[in-house]
């Protein structure tokens, strides 16, 4: 029976095999090996016959089955016994050589078979495949196979097989004549041979000890002859790489003689593959394996064939690489290995063959042959050393080499040449020099380069290698350090080497630092053994020059200043002590520039004084920076402060001069680096400031100024920077020089020559003249003042003046940018009161001239700043400006500025937004100039009269710069103001009125800014009125608080802020004042910046506030001009502001207001809703108006019908006009917030007046008049609030409720979604459920009035309106509000007078109000028990619910009551309860299903010893479906199944399944179905293994289930089920039904539902 049985079963599980679905495959696979780990021997068995019989089973399923075998061999395969062992052995050999066809992956099954049988019975199976290898005959290609795998697989079990395996297999090599043949062959003989050399390379472990590699010899010799002589030269790409490929290992079995017989013939055979694959992996490996064996047998004929080798391997290198890939990468190691065999038995030939090809035009043929070169010298270290001068001297074409490719190659075998001591050799400066150039290549002249020709490092450039290779050679290569210093000083100043500077500065660091570690001399350069360094002066000049630009060439700022402090004492040996300190410092701001960092430096803590005056700020606090706000002027001077202090320090005329002769002489290498020359220059200036000889210093400035490129904008900067510094200390000389070169030969000789050329002569000269103005300007600035105000007009000015007419933007710069440096040095000399300027005013003009002349819409050049700063400087010199020219210097420049366009709407950049914020800073100066002149309120209000177009501008960036410069006047003139006699500020309101409305502007800039302009003008008019500039004005004070407010975006905050700063003006603006504040602030309503507008009518009514008493009589022209302001602007902001005048007008004018406005047409503009709104301001006013509204809301019918098409068509309810303005009336009024007082007095009549509203509105339509205009209406204005009839009246409910303090109730119905529900026909009934919930809930004692009013509406003629209040009432029941109301008794009545209501509707109601008696009065139910379950028991079989909605709901009910009712009540319909729902578990309709299964829960829950008996048969019988739903698509009914089955389980008294339902069908836990359904089905098999036959039958009666995973769910409860079952209670079950039904289940067409019943399908074994 159990043979049969198993066999049975495998064979249903083997028909099910050909599945479609690859997891079903899968899992009849898995079904498979279950049964072959239960009964191996049996299943194995099976397989083999089910195979036997089904001869015509395709391949694929022939392969699973195969592979499942494999799968129970390999866990089993010590279990099984001989004979078995046998079947599978003959199953396998029969399938692997079924057929001749190749069939990889079934053959290969089955060879996998017998390798999985072979690690165990290695004999039997090369007994019975040794059947099939019989001398003479061929084998099959999958026998070979499989004796290769078992070698591989077995080596210690199959090489004493080998030696007659080869001596049958030898002689069929001939016989064989399909390549597919002689490459199977050709592979065994590979493994053979591998396998060989792993045992003989074992031998301590291996079982024979005794065999000998000459064992084989003979077999190998034969083999070996066909092999090459005859299947090498096949035309079949796979024949020759399976031959080579076995050759390669085969060689080191054959005998030394052998191996040196054919070496001649079999090396050139192998390389002759070469041209014949692209792919050569396997041909490069036995290559070098054939290498490896002839060298280890010391071949002589090696030596013949090594000119050969060398061609054909060097082409291998130097081919071009398709790919990248692993396989190509292998094949170029193996052909490297190769060289590596020859280059250590014949290093002279393989030197000689390969330093020639480096002169060969080929680009590949160079730079596979350096490869190859780096390779050997690495790898045959030791053969290669007496070769080092041979190839050092052979490596001097490739250096010349342009090819980027080449140069690469080039630098990695002079890395490896450090690496081994070449460079040691002579000609090693040579390749150091060659890896310098390569780190002074440009980024940008290296090209990208990516495709198929690349190899190596492609993607790093030349430059990139030489650099890591020069720093990892300086650091890590010991022997290095003689050889690298002090030679690659050398290739410091030479221009050349510039892109090569860090990574040469930082070699020299770590080398110089290597050598102090050392003890090495004091001085670590001696010149006089090495003529080629460069000197001291001009390593310094350079170090520091390039030390400018710190983060050009990766950061060399930083390595120049590192080497320059470790060469401290080469170059000076005064300056080692100070260089120590201050290096640091500047190496510590780079980096904080660099990290973000702020650092402090306390440079006086450190003793280091500057010999010109104080330190400049940049010195003391280095602020937070990164590289690309690098202040570059900053950090020169930071550059030239140490140059200068070095030059202190060092203190010697002649070293002095002798640096700045070397910095002059380096002036023409940074011709193609302005910025760097520009600094030199500034360098050359100090240090001839420094010199005392007055002769050195005139001959440089002569050479500078002859020499200088003057059409460089950069170098004419430099130069006159130079000249500048220079005259700190040498003016006279300076002065006479610039005068001597105006006078020369050359400057005349200079103009004379650019006049040749006509079209740029204008041009060439007057760059020379850009250069002297600017020479002349910073002479001026920079000189002592005391000296310069002598010289100014006859030796500075007097140049200047003749160029004025030049239209050169370049010369015009300079002039303004001189002139502005000379009025400066002017007026900062103490004697500038004094000095009379006598062409001031034509100055000014030209200045004028100059701002006029800009372009209007760009700011493209700091023209026009430098020219207001030069007016800021010259106005406060003598004489003063007329009038009228003041007048057009502020009018010009304003215009220049303010007329720009916005930063975001120009171009981009940072150099733009700093050229712009100079030249406002400059503006800002030039007006507090000319205002300090004229400091009176009338003078004051020039300047605003000036700005307050700008004020005005509809531009946001022209408001913000209007008002910025506003508040720096102010604040100048605040700061600056004295009073000597009491005078009025006579202009006062004006001004406020003027900045005032600004505090709200969009910008929030310009509303801090005018904020400040108020405050100023406060203090202002408090200083005319006699306080002293120190007092503070508490009520002026509250400004500054307030300004902090006017950041926030929120608009609220902002205009009550506004309000505020109303307040402050309204205490303290002067009556006198009030009208023209008050006009000006009117002219600000009709403002283009909406909030500006805002804030007007915002301050206006807080001064209407405040001072009412005194413009009582106006506000009827104030009430006018603000409603036209409401007409003529379509914008809201006017109207919050506005509300308050109108609730003036309404309160003397209700009844008038209200008729007025509810005519106004619908839907309501905003306008007229923040009227409405504005007429709940005082309470008594409220409740009129809410009066006025509910007698027009009851007056008219809710909707009238019409039928619009057909006679027999549902009719049309459209709303009438007058209860629906009421509603939106309603609406406004009650949002107000003052009206919560009127809302609590007309509460209970405005509940349920809107609750019917809504209920009688639900689906009703709109007029078409008003439908049409709702939808074509594109105004603004209107308000966003939906006109729908049913939502306006939701919305006034829920407004009115809020207003009534029921905050709560409005709060729980919008978290449950019910105001939502109240609008749609579907959710209405739900709505109203959640408004009685909450109400009830949170509004208790407002219920009596309101269900007392609800009561009289039961009898409606409105069926909509009797769901509403019945649905209303029922929810009530569920709180107990009810009982301490004493309202229980009339709802029940009222509930049971509409139970046999004509409408369904009404009746479920009436059931679930009943219900609800659980949850709010449980106490009562056992009092009306019988009342209510017969009612529910009438409902279940209500028969005119065409849906059975009443007995879902009786179902509902009943599950609440059961609980509370007496038992022997329940007693009486227990029984009849089950029955009657226990057709609903399998419902179509999910709550069905759910109601039905909860309550079954709930009858269980109740059940008492006295009905259990009865009972329990319907908890086993229910037992299967809650199980088996818990699969249910739906959610809820899975729940509600949890619930039934911890109801069901006390019934069954097990602890233990007690426990599982427990741990596993917690609510608040998920859970893994197929985990819990097997704890479930060990515990009904332990304790009721008699329930066995029942639950499988019940189970097969849902595999025909509509629910895909309730069908899978059945066949795996029955495997459970048989998992844990005992064999004796076999007897319950129907096998045979079981098994067929699973087979038919096998075709279901859900691919889940058959990998269930293939699961179970394997576990039926268990009954075998």
């Amino acid at each position: 029976m159990t043979w049969s049985y198993v066999k049975k079963l495998s064979f249903t599980l083997l028909d099910a095999i050909t599945d479609k679905d690859p997891m079903v495959q899968e899992q009849v696979c898995s079904s498979l090996c279950s049964l072959g780990e239960a009964q191996p021997q049996e299943t194995l068995h099976a397989c083999e016959e089910y195979l036997r019989h089904h001869d015509k089973l395709a391949h694929p399923y022939r392969t699973m089955i195969l592979r499942a075998m494999e799968m129970i061999l390999s866990s089993h395969i010590h279990e099984l016994d001989k004979d078995t062992a046998s079947i599978v052995i003959l199953l396998a050999c029969s399938e692997m050589t079924r057929t001749k066809e190749l069939s990889c992956e079934w053959q290969q099954a089955a060879s996998s078979v017998l390798v999985a049988v072979g690690k165990h019975f290695v004999n039997q199976v090369m007994e019975e495949v040794l059947i099939r290898f019989q001398p003479g005959i061929l084998p099959h290609c999958s026998v070979l196979q499989t004796l290769a795998s078992l070698s591989v697989s077995n080596a210690f079990g199959m090489v004493p097989f080998l030696p007659s395996i080869l001596s049958t297999m030898i002689p069929m090599l001939s016989m064989a004549k399909q390549d597919t043949l002689r490459v199977v062959f050709c592979c065994a003989l590979q493994h053979f041979s591998e396998s060989t050399l792993e045992y003989l390379a074992n031998l301590d472990q291996a079982p024979d000890p005794t065999v000998r590699k000459d064992t084989f010899a003979a077999d190998i010799v034969g083999a070996y002859d066909i092999l090459f002589h005859h299947w090498l030269q096949s035309r079949d790409a796979k024949l020759r790489l399976a031959v080579v490929s076995a050759l390669g290992p085969m060689s080191h079995l054959l005998p030394s003689e052998k191996l040196e017989e054919q070496l001649p013939k079999l090396l050139p055979g192998v390389l002759g593959l070469y041209k014949k694959h692209a792919e050569t992996f396997q041909i490069s490996k036995s290559l070098g394996q054939i290498l490896e064996a002839a060298v280890s047998v010391s071949s002589r004929t090696l030596d013949v064939q090594l000119d050969v080798l060398l061609v054909a391997l060097h082409s291998q290198i130097c081919v071009p690489v398709e790919s990248s890939s692993p396989l190509v990468m292998s094949s170029q190691k193996e052909v490297l290995r190769c060289f590596t065999v020859l280059a250590c038995c014949s290093p002279d030939r393989l030197l000689a063959f390969l330093l020639p090809k480096l002169d060969t035009s080929n680009e590949r043929l160079r730079v596979g042959t350096l490869q190859i070169l780096r390779h050997i010298i690495n790898s045959a270290a030791a053969h290669m050393e007496a070769k080092k001068p041979f190839i050092l001297s052979s490596m001097r074409l490739p250096l010349l080499d342009t090819n980027t490719k080449v140069k690469r190659a080039v630098v990695q075998v002079i890395s490896a040449m450090a690496h081994h001591g070449y460079l040691e050799q002579p000609g090693g400066e040579v390749m150091v020099e060659y890896i310098v150039q390569q780190c002074a290549l440009p980024p940008e002249q290296e090209p990208e380069q990516s495709g198929a020709d690349c190899e190596g490092l492609v993607t790093d450039s030349v430059r990139a290698v030489s650099v890591r290779t020069l720093y990892l050679v300086s650091t890590t290569v010991d022997r290095m350090s003689d050889v690298l210093w002090p030679y690659l000083l050398e290739f410091l100043t030479p221009a050349r080497f510039t892109t090569a500077l860090t990574p040469l500065c930082r070699s020299l660091v770590h080398l110089a630092l290597k050598r102090q570690e050392t003890g090495a001399d004091a001085f670590l350069v001696h010149y006089d053994k090495h003529a080629n360094l460069p000197s001291p002066y001009a390593v310094t000049t350079r170090l520091l020059v390039v030390s400018s630009s710190p983060y050009l060439g990766d950061g060399r700022g930083a390595a120049a200043l590192r080497l320059l402090k470790v060469m401290h004492r080469d170059i000076h040996p005064l300056l080692g002590q100070r260089w120590e300190k201050t290096v640091p410092l500047l190496l510590e701001y780079l980096d904080a520039l660099r990290d973000g960092e702020v650092l402090v430096i306390h440079l006086c803590m450190l003793g280091w004084t500057c010999l010109d005056g104080p330190w400049p700020t940049g010195w003391l606090v280095i602020s937070e920076h990164t590289e690309e706000s690098l202040s570059l002027k900053e950090w020169e001077e930071k550059l030239l402060v140490f140059l200068r202090d070095t030059l202190t320090v060092v203190s010697d005329n002649t070293w002095i001069c002798q640096l700045s002769l070397e910095m002059c002489k380096q002036l023409p290498c940074y011709n193609g680096t302005p910025q760097e020359k520009n600094f030199l220059y500034k360098c050359i200036g100090t240090t001839l400031g420094a010199a005392s000889s007055k002769e050195v210093v005139r001959k440089h400035l002569q050479e500078l100024l002859e020499t200088a490129r003057y059409q460089e904008d950069t170098e004419r900067e430099g130069l006159a920077c130079c000249l500048g510094i220079c005259a700190i200390t040498h003016l006279e000389d300076t002065l006479a020089q610039l005068q001597d070169f105006v006078k020369s030969d050359m400057f005349r000789k200079s103009i004379g020559i650019f006049s040749i050329f006509k079209d740029r002569s204008e041009h060439e000269a007057e760059r020379v003249k850009s250069a002297l103005i600017l020479c002349y300007g910073h002479v001026a600035a920079q000189a002592p003042r005391e000296l310069v105000l002598a010289r100014v007009e006859s030796d500075i000015l007097r140049n200047m003046y003749q160029c004025f007419s030049t239209k050169d933007p370049a010369l015009k710069l300079c002039l303004i940018q001189s002139l502005c440096m000379v009025s400066q040095a002017i007026c900062s000399s103490t004697q500038a009161s004094s000095f009379h300027f006598s062409r001031k005013a034509e100055l000014v003009a030209q200045m004028m001239e100059f701002i006029r002349m800009e372009p209007p819409d760009c700011l493209r050049t700091p023209i026009r700043k430098k020219a207001m700063l030069a007016c800021m400087y010259l106005v406060n010199l003598e004489p003063a400006l007329e009038e009228q020219a003041q007048a057009d210097v502020i009018h010009g420049c304003l215009h220049s500025v303010m007329a720009l366009p916005a930063e975001s709407e120009g171009e981009d950049g940072a150099c733009q937004k700093t050229l712009y914020l100079d030249t406002v800073r400059a503006l800002e100066d030039l007006l507090t100039s000319l205002l300090q002149r004229n400091m009176t309120p009338q003078g004051l209000q020039i300047m605003v009269e000036h700005l307050s177009p700008w004020i005005k501008s509809p531009r946001g960036h022209e408001r913000a710069r209007a008002l910025g410069l506003g508040a720096c006047l102010l604040q100048f003139f605040l700061g600056h103001l004295h009073v000597s006699a009491l005078v009025p500020f006579h202009n006062l309101g004006l001004l406020v009125g003027l900045f005032s409305p600004r505090c709200a502007d969009m910008w929030p800039a310009t509303r801090q800014e005018a904020v400040g302009c108020v405050y100023s003008l406060l203090y202002l008019q408090l200083g005319y009125e006699g306080f002293s500039r120190d007092y503070r004005d508490d009520v002026a004070e509250r400004l500054l608080s307030l300004r902090d407010g006017l950041v926030h975006p929120d608009p609220t905050i902002l205009f009550h802020t506004c309000h505020s700063i109303a307040q402050v003006i309204a205490k303290r603006l002067p009556p006198d004042q009030l009208i023209s504040f008050l006009l000006t602030m009117f002219e600000s309503l009709g403002d283009p910046d909406k909030n500006c507008s805002r804030a007007a009518t915002v301050m206006v009514n807080c001064l209407l506030k405040e001072r009412g008493n005194m413009l009582l009589e106006k506000v009827p022209e104030i009430v006018s001009v603000l409603r036209a302001k409401l007409r003529d602007t379509q914008e809201e902001h006017v109207l919050p502001a506005a509300q308050h005048s109108i609730y003036l007008l309404a309160s003397q004018h209700c009844e008038a207001v209200v008729s007025s406005l509810l005519g106004s047409p619908l839907p309501f503009d905003s306008h007229t809703c923040a009227l409405w709104r504005a007429l709940a301001v005082e309470p008594g006013l409220a409740t009129q108006v809410l009066g006025l509204l509910l007698e027009k809301l009851s007056r008219d019918v809710p909707f009238k019908e019409s039928r619009t098409f057909l006679l027999g068509s549902t009719p049309d309810r459209v709303a009438t006009l007058l209860p629906l303005a009421a509603t939106c009336a309603l609406h406004e009024v009650v949002s107000a917030p003052s009206s919560g007082s009127a809302v609590l007095e007309l509460y209970p009549q405005l509940f349920v007046e809107l609750l019917l509203r809504v209920s009688c509105t639900v689906g009703v339509q709109l007029p078409r008049s008003l439908l049409g205009k709702e939808r074509k209406s594109t105004n603004p204005a209107l308000a966003t609030r939906s006109l729908e009839p049913c939502s306006s009246a939701v919305d006034t409910l829920q407004t009115m409720m809020l207003r009534g303090g029921n905050e709560d109730v409005v709060q729980c119905m919008e978290l449950k979604g019910g105001w939502e529900l109240l609008r749609t026909s579907t959710g209405h009934e739900d709505g109203v459920t959640h408004l009685a919930s909450a109400m009830a809930k949170c509004a208790g004692p407002r219920l009596p009035p309101v269900m007392k009013a609800l009561a009289c509406t039961q009898s409606s003629v409105y069926e909509i309106q009797r769901v509403t209040s019945t649905a209303f009432l029922a929810e009530l029941l569920s709180s107990n509000v009810v009982n301490d109301l004493m309202l229980l008794e009339p709802l029940l009545e009222s509930l049971a007078a509409r139970q046999k209501d004509s409408s369904a509707s009404v009746r479920r109601l009436v059931l679930r109000g009943l219900a609800n008696i659980a949850s709010g009065s449980p106490d009562k139910v056992r009092a009306h028990g019988p009342q209510l379950l017969t009612a529910m028991i009438s409902g279940l079989d209500d028969g005119d619910d065409p849906h059975s909605l009443v007995a879902l709901e009786a179902m509902v009910g009943l599950a609440r009551l059961l609980d509370l009712v007496e038992p022997w009540d329940l007693r009486l319909v227990l029984l009849h309860t089950a029955i009657r729902i226990r057709p609903f578990f399998d419902s179509e309709r999910v709550e069905f299903r759910t109601a039905s299964i909860r309550l079954f829960g709930h009858l269980n829950k109740v059940c008492h010893k006295d009905c259990e008996d009865v009972f329990l048969e319907q908890v086993v019988g229910g037992l299967v479906p809650l199980l088996l739903h818990l699969q249910d698509p739906q959610s809820p009914v899975a729940m509600a199944c949890r619930f039934a089955l911890c109801m069901c389980v006390p019934h069954l008294e097990c602890v233990e399944l007690a426990a599982a339902f427990q741990k596993h069908l917690q609510e608040d836990r998920s859970m893994h179905f197929g985990e819990f359904l097997n704890s479930t089905c060990k515990h009904l098999m332990h304790h009721f293994p008699d329930l066995l036959g029942r639950l499988v039958s019940t189970n097969l009666f849902y595999f025909k289930s509509s629910w895909d995973d309730v069908r899978a769910a059945a066949p795996m409860f029955i495997g459970f089920l048989v998992l844990h079952a005992e064999p004796e209670h076999r007897a319950q079950v129907d096998l045979e039904q079981l098994t067929a039904a699973l087979q038919l289940l096998l075709r279901d067409p859900v691919p889940g539902v058959r990998e269930k019943a293939a699961e179970t399908l394997g576990r039926l074994v268990k009954f075998a």
